[in-house]
């Protein structure tokens, strides 16, 4: 069995600040995993190194044995395992010290009632088509990308690169069009692309009602650094998913809200 020699432990300001920043990092990539599948494959991994740490390795050699080679490769196991949360935890840390958020935040202080003047000059076609799609029940899944990918995007897309307008997005979702079947990518004030087919969420706790619209919707903001609405062809309701979460039957002003904040 393993030991450990606590006297090797002297608590300082250091030590704390220590398990502080630990504590703080844990807290952040369980909120990332939280609801995934993920969870269970890292409860699944403590479990083996608590294991791993208690086993009597005279009295059980075999059992032992396989703990150790599964420390052994831990981390490697880890990366290859976690690989898409660790890409939305270094995404969210570049998000935080981005210059583009610093420049926002200097906007607003200083330029807050032109900013936003501009802004909903760029979201009221995206607000009317929404509006329009829920009427109808027509099914929708916009994404707002912050960075537009092409080789995740435009892999599974078709490149549409055309100004963002109410008859566009009202075209490509109706159910005769031929692009309707997927997701709208939206970037740089621009329509990037139609018909994207994007990776599905592992979340096991989502509503029963939501289907693969919602679930792309959600899984596509935990892979990259972007948003979603998304409109239920049974309901009409409107969602809104970012970094993993939903909210669901948001009402318009809601929606001009949410997109005033991160489109």
């Amino acid at each position: 069995m393993h030991s450990f020699d606590f006297s090797l432990f002297h608590f300082t300001f250091f030590s704390a600040l220590d398990v502080l920043l630990i504590a703080i990092i844990v807290y952040q990539v369980y909120n990332l995993i939280k609801g995934t599948i993920a969870a269970n494959i890292f409860i699944g991994l403590i479990l083996i190194y608590v294991l791993y740490f208690i086993v009597p390795e005279q009295k059980m050699p075999l059992l032992a044995g396989i703990l150790k080679k599964v420390a052994d490769v831990g981390i490697i196991a880890v990366l290859i395992v976690f690989q898409q949360e660790i890409r939305r935890f270094l995404l969210l840390m570049g998000k935080n010290a981005s210059l583009q958020r610093n420049k926002a935040w200097w906007r607003y202080f200083f330029g807050k009632t032109e900013e936003e003047k501009n802004n909903y000059t760029r979201i009221k076609p995206i607000i009317d088509a929404c509006k329009s799609l829920k009427q109808t029940r027509t099914g929708a899944l916009i994404v707002f990308a912050k960075y537009y990918d092409e080789q995740f995007y435009q892999n599974s897309c078709e490149v549409v690169d055309a100004k963002i307008s109410k008859r566009l997005l009202e075209s490509i979702f109706q159910k005769t069009s031929p692009l309707h079947d997927g997701a709208v990518v939206i970037s740089e004030n621009k329509i990037k692309s139609a018909s994207c087919i994007l990776p599905l969420t592992d979340k096991t706790d989502l509503p029963p009602q939501f289907g693969l619209r919602h679930r792309a919707g959600i899984g596509v903001t935990e892979a990259n650094e972007a948003t979603a609405i998304i409109v239920s062809e049974e309901t009409g309701e409107i969602s809104y998913a970012k970094q993993g979460r939903v909210k669901m039957n948001i009402s318009f002003a809601e929606l001009e809200k949410l997109l005033n904040k991160d489109f």
